[in-house]
């Protein structure tokens, strides 16, 4: 049995209801068609794959008639499990286009984008082999390296905020692969053919090893925001328009990213966000969930900046300055002084503070207007209330 085509909006309507309302039946929370690299040596591992459309919490309507399409393809759809992945055959994209009919012609850059994926996909010959489609029904631990995928791109796309989407054991799915430009190659098969391929001249050019890909091998960033090395950035990092992303030591890991304009020049490690304005310097560093942080997510507040070589382990509020060298980690003793104390209480009158002069660092945590400095004759770190503004230069965001 096969979808007739639908002649109309109003029966499309219909008929998207009615799947809707069909035993079993459960709108997925995120979806999309992939096309897969497989393995050379084991063609069932996929080690890649490349969506060009996801869907987070939209178009249900595309969800449903993929679904209904799949199931008149013969292939049963499981709507219980928390993600459903299968490989795509010709009479999925036949019913497919039967039932976008009446809307064919509307689609356009920006208008009915699932259909531009069909209608692309239609005009390509057996493609029974590379494209996998992918529902997400809930958002657990990712099964499948299609379902990982798909949650990177909603971060590095900003359908999501990031931090807010279930990425535990990504690691696990993933292969270790060697990059070749934006081909995954998997190392066992590199191995088996070295002799031949180096004496040939065919061995590739390898520019990473790594389980993830580079963010500029999936996605096209806003105008005005600049990448200045691919390998700086990792897929699944979060880049709002207007961030620089300087060479030598600047690096933002998955899951981690800018809020706004934000120069970077040192590290954003995995689930640290940047507030906009702020200024990450040479070889600054702000750790990561697996670094120092006890599992806590370090986030930065706008216009703050964190001095070269300087390292982060708190999280900061707006108008920050970590001086260039200075490392600030939870445990770590500062010093305020009296005057210095009260004007950081009237900045944040929301929290309470002590009145000492010694403190740990962490009970400063999300406070704004702090200056961390040395004394260079001492080597007492201290803490003061910031009197300089921090504000990038716009003509360079």
């Amino acid at each position: 049995m096969a979808i007739q085509a639908i002649t109309s909006a109003d029966e499309f309507k219909t008929f998207v209801e009615e799947i809707k309302t069909q035993e079993g039946y459960r709108e997925p929370i995120a979806f999309g068609i992939a096309r897969v690299d497989r393995g050379q040596k084991n063609a069932e591992k996929i080690l890649q794959a490349n969506f060009g459309l996801i869907n987070w919490k939209e178009n249900y309507g595309s969800a449903a008639v993929f679904i209904k399409s799949l199931q008149e393809s013969k292939i049963a759809v499981d709507c219980s499990s928390s993600e459903f992945v299968v490989t795509l055959n010709e009479g999925f994209i036949e019913n497919a286009m039967a039932a976008f009919a009446p809307l064919v012609s509307e689609a356009t850059q920006d208008a009915h984008k699932n259909i531009q994926v069909i209608k692309a996909l239609a005009n390509m010959e057996d493609i029974g082999k590379d494209f996998r489609i992918v529902f997400l029904f809930e958002d657990i631990a990712p099964q499948s390296v299609e379902a990982v995928y798909l949650k990177l791109y909603a971060l590095s796309l900003g359908k999501v905020a990031l931090r807010s989407v279930n990425l535990s054991g990504a690691f696990g799915v993933l292969s270790n692969v060697a990059w070749v430009g934006n081909t995954p190659y998997e190392l066992d098969y590199l191995r088996d053919n070295e002799i031949e391929m180096k004496l040939k001249g065919t061995f590739p050019h390898i520019d990473a090893v790594d389980k993830f890909p580079r963010y500029l091998q999936h996605i096209i960033p806003a105008d005005n925001t600049r990448i200045l090395e691919a390998s700086k950035v990792r897929m699944g990092a979060q880049l709002a328009a207007g961030t620089t992303v300087m060479p030598g030591a600047s690096y933002i890991n998955f899951n981690a990213g800018t809020l706004g304009a934000v120069m970077v020049e040192g590290r954003i490690s995995s689930s640290a966000v940047v507030g906009a304005g702020s200024d990450i310097g040479g070889g600054a560093s702000i750790l990561g969930v697996l670094s120092g942080t006890d599992g806590k997510p370090i986030t930065i507040g706008e216009n703050t900046l964190l001095g070269a070589n300087s390292t982060c382990g708190i999280a900061l509020g707006d108008g920050c300055i970590i001086d260039g060298g200075l490392a600030i980690f939870a445990g770590t003793k500062v010093h305020i002084s009296n005057e210095e104390l009260a004007k950081i209480k009237a900045t944040n009158p929301h929290v309470t503070l002590e009145n000492k002069n010694l403190f740990r660092a962490d009970v400063l945590q999300g406070l704004n207007g702090l200056h961390f400095r040395q004394d260079s004759t001492t080597g007492q770190i201290t803490v003061r209330r910031s009197t300089r503004e921090v504000k990038l230069n716009e003509d360079l965001h």
